[in-house]
């Protein structure tokens, strides 16, 4: 039965955006051909009626995505970042959708707080406002703990949010494996891991628990990173579906005119948004996956404030290296070294040309440097860049999905503040410092440590394993032709343990 229940919502998601008035506006945006246009507007005009209708003192665009869901309101979040991408009118209307959302009743939130806090809410704030952020999933109440008197923020899920989010999950994958089925030049881009991706990375953002972690360690990886400030999760008072954490005033990212106000330096902002994603993506290796202008705020004295940690990034230190050495190669127009990353990483077939690839490499990176990047068309480069990997075979890679999309909405959130920024001049610093730390000698001889290390912890079980393999020899001190595979591994990983432990001797007196 789930099929044709996808089936209808699909139908319902192009009704609604007929119904609402959003859908010319969503085919200008992204520049649909004729034909597409034709039939979106026949499909969708037969087929109105069945639309929802939504709140109609919001604008079409934002009207049509709060009354599909979460899921769709997730994507308009990412949408409403980049201008340059879906135009000024639709990024314009999108924007609400990061928390200026319909929030639901106080009455309701306080009775999930006592019910996942297992105590009145009398008993544990002496202030609870009424909501003064919601989005998607959440809503935000500003209150005061009653032991303390500590400002705090309590972060509630929205009622049912689990079930609204599992629906339109469900029809995403439909219509990931419709997409597969009937076009398989699209089965490269895994369309099916892409959507089983946003569902791991959902479910976490479903947990506050998760999220109280993840504050936990992204404020401890980011503790001494200067105009950069990650208030703290109160552990003791998160549960499922609620979570505390400390208050921190500031300006909310997108309110340009209050930060002009202010005195603060939007330039120096923009820069310093960027920078620091680039340093938590390569340097930590964890990142905030979704730093959009909701989620961030400046405080009285210019730091950066990050919110809502339900969305993180992780990636291990072979990919960081790799997405370092291809930013690296763009920074210095080295296409060549860009495109032999592709090939050594196995991003590109073995059998294409190196030389051909790094040509249309050169395609894409030439128009980004030396430009306003108010006159770069990101559209088009991402249009031209989806060519370039159809053409030469490239897979979609899933773990790099949240890394590329939340740079696109940090390039996004950094014009909002310098609307002329260069992500390339910008990253050169971050980039070159990670690159110059991370892939040369110093590097190498880390990693030989790491390594000897870890093979020395194998130690405890060299007498037996060479007690074994020389009792079943008949000549212990030659290795006979007889001897097995395994046999003959077994004696390398033998040799490999008695020089880490040498090596791990010498550093240990060194």
């Amino acid at each position: 039965m789930r099929g044709p229940l996808n089936i209808w919502r699909l139908i319902r998601t192009g009704a609604t955006l007929q119904r609402t008035g959003a859908m010319p506006i969503v085919l200008d945006a992204f520049s649909a051909p004729p034909a597409l246009r034709v039939v979106a507007r026949v499909v969708g005009g037969a087929f109105k009626w069945l639309g929802f209708k939504g709140d109609p003192t919001m604008p079409p665009a934002t009207r049509a995505l709060t009354a599909l869901g979460p899921a769709y309101i997730k994507f308009g979040q990412v949408l409403s970042t980049r201008p340059d991408v879906v135009g000024d009118e639709l990024a314009v209307q999108l924007r609400v959708l990061q928390d200026k959302l319909p929030p639901f009743s106080s009455s309701v939130a306080k009775q999930m707080v006592e019910s996942e806090l297992d105590a009145p809410v009398e008993t544990l704030f002496s202030e609870f406002s009424e909501p003064i952020a919601a989005a998607s999933i959440a809503q935000v109440h500003r209150a005061r703990l009653a032991e303390t008197g500590q400002e705090v923020a309590v972060k509630v899920l929205r009622p049912n949010i689990e079930r609204a989010f599992r629906k339109d999950i469900d029809a995403f994958y439909f219509a990931a494996s419709v997409i597969e089925f009937i076009s398989p030049a699209s089965r490269r881009l895994r369309p099916s891991d892409v959507i089983s991706h946003f569902d791991g990375v959902v479910k976490g953002e479903l947990d506050l628990r998760l999220e109280a972690a993840a504050a936990g360690e992204y404020s401890a990886n980011t503790a001494s990173d200067e105009g950069f400030l990650v208030p703290k999760a109160n552990f003791g008072m998160s549960a499922r579906r609620v979570m505390v954490m400390d208050w921190a005033e500031g300006i909310a990212f997108g309110d340009v005119a209050a930060i002009d106000a202010a005195g603060h330096d939007r330039r120096a902002l923009g820069e310093r948004v960027l920078r620091l994603f680039l340093r938590h993506a390569l340097n930590d290796g964890y990142f905030h996956a979704d730093m959009h202008q909701g989620n961030l705020k400046v405080s009285s004295d210019g730091e950066i404030i990050a919110y809502d940690f339900g969305i993180m990034g992780r990636i291990d230190a072979y990919t960081r290296r790799v997405y370092a050495e291809i930013l690296m190669g763009f920074i210095q127009k080295d296409y060549r070294r860009v495109a032999e990353v592709h090939f050594e990483a196995g991003y590109v077939p073995a059998d294409r040309d190196v030389d051909d690839f790094a040509q249309a490499l050169r395609a894409v990176g030439e128009p980004i440097f030396g430009m306003d990047a108010s006159k770069i068309s990101m559209a088009r480069i991402l249009s031209y860049l989806f060519e370039v990997t159809e053409r030469f075979g490239m897979e979609t890679r899933t773990e790099l999905i949240l890394l590329q999309r939340t740079m696109v909405v940090v390039e996004g959130v950094a014009r909002t503040m310098h609307p002329q920024i260069n992500i390339w001049e910008v990253a050169q610093p971050v980039v070159a410092d990670y690159v110059r730390d991370s892939v040369g000698p110093k590097a190498a001889l880390r990693d030989l440590a790491k390594t000897a290390l870890v093979v020395a912890r194998f130690g405890p079980k060299l007498p037996a394993l060479v007690e074994g393999i020389l009792v079943r020899q008949e000549n212990p001190v030659e290795v006979s032709p007889k001897m097995s595979f395994r046999q003959k591994v077994m004696l390398v990983a033998i040799a490999l343990l008695l020089s880490s432990n040498l090596i791990l001797v010498w550093m240990l007196m060194g």
